[in-house]
């Protein structure tokens, strides 16, 4: 899972959703928006909120769904020890079968920092 992994899911995910959203009825529009809003600023910070999505994603091992959200901790400032500490907990609930999901998340955190410190 390379960098170019991050933007062809990104570019895929756009396009996926305007597919899906030609399609959509009320009640489809309806969750995405409320997808959408949860994880805006409120008693919690979008940052914690992104944290949580992410562990629930670990644990379910939905990779698509793990990638989205480390990618939205990242937009969100999220820290290596605050990503490390949250994969744990998911590590914890989920146990030994999200070791491959954990291992790809750090992979991915390190090539999207990299790219970061390259642009500095």
């Amino acid at each position: 899972m390379t960098l170019k992994r991050v933007e062809k899911f990104e570019k895929d995910r756009e396009s996926l959703n305007e597919t899906v959203m030609k399609y959509a009825n009320l009640n489809l529009k309806r969750f995405y928006s409320l997808d959408s809003q949860v994880y805006n600023d409120g008693a919690l910070p979008a940052k914690v909120k992104e944290l949580l999505g992410l562990v629930a994603s670990l644990v379910l091992r939905c990779d698509d769904c793990i990638l989205y959200h480390l990618i939205q901790c990242q937009k969100n400032d999220i820290t290596d020890d605050e990503l490390e500490e949250a994969i744990t907990i998911g590590l914890a609930v989920g146990g030994s079968i999200t070791v491959p999901h954990l291992r790809r998340v750090f992979r991915v955190w390190d090539e999207m920092k990299e790219k970061t410190n390259d642009k500095q």
